[in-house]
Formats: structure tokens, C-alpha cells, sequence
């Protein structure tokens, strides 16, 4: 895709203020945007034709809405470079849990600084956190993969359907029936003594390729005439995620481990360790356990030996090339 091809960032808020906001903002140009490309900056009321089909349905979303502070303020654009490069260039531009969703991304972020084209059918969107503890900072990605399941399942008993069971395969990648169907990339800086995170989401709803999507997966299991719709999704994630991350701030991960381990692929999994011993490359089996307090994988060895499984940063594939440090 052409990335100099113009295209529109439409600007709305769910309150009166919000909305005085965005018209603050467009008035004063001071959102940052990609210098490569063309993005004019609309208000959602200066629309003067209709979207087109199957473009974000933005009345849908802020109306199924009902979080105080995340996702109540919008940037939602037709096409765009990348949602999470929109959130971040602008975080001190912004409110705290303002999210950007797109339709199509030509340069989506990945992990190992990977970039994504993201046809349309995806829900694709990045949004704002300020955090105060590091140390705790690299557990918030498994709070928003937490959220997504959730989200999901939350649609599904609302709906009576059967249970579509996404599930987390750590750190930061999400499955359905053992195909990947979206992923989760959290990045920060740390400035003024508070850390800037922005979360960045993909997950397929209405296009099955690659691989598969929510709704294929759906119309094989239910008999149901149901689709679901990314606003409907966006909602539901931002009313469990504020849930969660309160949780989490207050009590700490602990307080949501049992119910991400029940989401999660690996509780029991017995995986490959790699470790050199006098030049010598020695392999071994560990069990994976959960989690340790930094985020990394908690295993045991067949000595009973417990330890923290990190990756070695150059497998695409998390789970090739673990490496082990033994813990006291």
C-alpha cells in the first residue's frame, strides 16, 4: 500500500467535555502526526458523507460504552500507517485511555520491531496508560490479554452462544481452536517519573486469513444468527480491562492469576531448556508452573529444581531457544 495515500483521522468524545476536547484539539493542530503521510483531522459531527460498509460503527461503540475513564475518548481512522505510532507520538497530546482504531493498518507494529499489514475485518487499536511502578509495568499485557478473553466470553453468555474459547499463549499472543488470532504489543518510556505505556491490539473477528477468525469459528459451533461486531468487542474489553486494571493496581497480578491460568495454554506444559556447560550445549525438561513476580515463566526440572524461564530474544517462537535461571 501507498502510504502517501490521503486518509482521515475522525476525533469523538462520549461526554460533552470529551467532545469540547476534540474540538480543542483539531482547532489548535496539535495532534502529531505521520509526516509521510496525508491524514486530514475531522471532528465525527464534520462527516459529510456516509462511511463506508463495514467502516467502525463509532455511535455503536461509544453507546455500548460504560467505563469512566478508558476508551472514552476516540481516534478512529478509515486507514492508517499504525494505531500504536498514533497513540504514542501523541500521549501528552491525549487523555489517559484514549484509544485510535483503525480498519486497515499498512505498518502495524509487531513484536522485534515487525511490521503488519492488517486488512479490514480486524479490530485493530492501541491505546494510553500511565503507570508509577516499573517493577510491575511488564505484568500489564497479561491484564489486557486477560481482558480480551473475557471480553469475549462476556459476548457470548450475553448472547447465548457457545463458548468461544480464546486462549493466551505467553506472553502476548492470542488462540483459538490452536490458530493464532490476535496479539497484544505493550511499549513505554518512562518520563516526569511515571511510565507512558501504550497497548496496542489486533484480533481477527471477520477475515480468516491466515489463519482463522472469531466469526468462521462462530458459524461453525452455533446455529445462532450472530456476528460479532468489533464495536461490540472494543466495549466489552475496555469494561473488563478497567475492571482488572484496578484490580491489579490495588492488589497486585496475584488477585487475577487464577483466572489467567485458566485462560492461559501452559499450566503442566513440559518444555525444552537449552544451557552450555564447558562449551557443551546440554538440554533439559522443565515443567512449566505459572508465572514468577517479573512476568517470566515459573518451571520446575525433573531435580525439583524451580526456575524462570526467559527467552533468548532470537526465536520467533517464544518457546525455541528458553533459557533457564535457577532460582533459590
Amino acid at each position: 500500500m501507498e502510504s502517501n495515500f490521503p486518509s482521515t483521522l475522525v476525533l469523538r468524545g462520549k461526554s460533552t467535555a470529551e467532545n469540547d476536547f476534540a474540538e480543542s484539539l483539531k482547532h489548535n493542530n496539535t495532534l502529531k502526526l505521520p509526516e509521510n503521510d496525508t491524514v486530514s483531522v475531522l471532528l465525527q459531527s464534520e462527516l459529510d458523507k456516509p462511511l463506508e460498509k463495514d467502516s467502525f460503527e463509532i455511535d455503536l461503540f461509544m453507546n455500548s460504552l460504560s467505563t469512566n475513564r478508558f476508551g472514552r475518548f476516540l481516534l478512529w481512522s478509515p486507514r492508517l500507517a499504525s494505531t500504536h505510532d498514533v497513540v504514542s507520538r501523541n500521549f501528552a497530546e491525549i487523555p489517559i485511555g484514549s484509544v485510535c482504531v483503525a480498519d486497515i493498518q499498512y505498518k502495524g507494529r509487531g513484536r522485534s520491531k515487525n511490521m503488519w499489514e492488517s486488512p479490514k475485518g480486524g479490530l485493530l487499536f492501541s491505546f494510553t496508560l500511565e503507570m508509577k511502578n516499573g517493577r510491575v509495568v511488564p505484568l500489564v499485557q497479561y491484564v489486557v490479554s486477560l481482558a480480551v478473553t473475557e471480553a469475549i466470553n462476556h459476548l457470548c453468555d450475553k448472547n447465548g452462544l457457545p463458548c468461544v474459547d480464546i486462549r493466551i499463549k505467553w506472553p502476548n499472543d492470542l488462540y483459538l481452536n490452536g490458530l493464532k488470532v490476535g496479539g497484544v504489543l505493550c511499549t513505554s518510556t518512562y518520563k516526569s517519573n511515571k511510565f507512558n505505556v501504550s497497548v496496542g491490539i489486533g484480533l481477527n473477528v471477520d477475515n480468516e486469513k491466515p489463519t482463522t477468525c472469531l466469526n468462521t469459528f462462530l458459524k461453525e459451533v452455533s446455529s445462532l444468527d450472530y456476528k460479532f461486531r468489533r464495536e461490540d468487542i472494543l466495549a466489552a474489553f475496555f469494561c473488563k480491562f478497567e475492571k482488572f486494571y484496578d484490580i491489579f493496581i490495588s492488589q497486585g497480578f496475584e488477585a487475577l492469576e487464577k483466572l489467567y491460568y485458566k485462560t492461559w495454554l501452559h499450566s503442566g506444559q513440559r518444555v525444552i531448556v537449552q544451557e552450555k556447560n564447558e562449551d557443551v550445549v546440554v538440554e533439559n525438561v522443565v515443567t512449566i508452573q505459572g508465572l514468577t513476580s517479573s512476568g517470566y515463566l515459573l518451571a520446575v526440572g525433573d531435580d525439583n529444581q524451580m526456575c524462570e524461564l526467559h527467552p533468548d530474544g532470537n526465536s520467533f517462537d517464544f518457546f525455541k531457544g528458553l533459557l533457564r535461571r535457577k532460582l533459590e
